[in-house]
């Protein structure tokens, strides 16, 4: 399976409400909950709105759309990453997955994912 890394930060963050959110980046994740706003963002892009905020991700994508249809894709990504003690923060679209891993784990990760027959190119 293919996985891109895509060559920007992120930030994890709680916000207020979407007022400042700029949805003319090119990466912008939203949830919303009856318990809170969370918004994934470009470190570069975050809004002033924020109530907390969490730094120092970076990216992978699954290449390509996913069938809803295939099972276990995330799961085995998340293991691997998993038993090589390396958390992840994980986000679903219609298309594809998302990955993010702290920097000072990303290698590391990108390594063991390498090592279990991913194909790792920068997006």
């Amino acid at each position: 399976m293919k996985l891109k890394i895509i060559n920007q930060d992120f930030s994890i963050c709680k916000i207020k409400d979407l007022s400042q959110v700029d949805f003319l980046d090119e990466f912008c994740f939203i949830g919303k909950t009856d318990e809170e706003l969370s918004l994934v963002c470009s470190t570069n892009n975050i809004p002033e709105n924020i109530i907390e905020r969490d730094d120092n991700w970076k990216a992978l994508r699954i290449d390509g759309v996913l069938e809803f249809s295939l099972i276990g894709v995330l799961s085995k990504i998340s293991t691997i990453l998993a038993e090589n003690k390396i958390g992840i923060f994980s986000i679903s679209t219609y298309n594809t997955d998302y990955i993010l891993i702290k920097k000072e784990n990303f290698q590391k990760g990108i390594k063991a994912l390498e090592d279990n027959g991913y194909d790792i190119k920068t997006l």
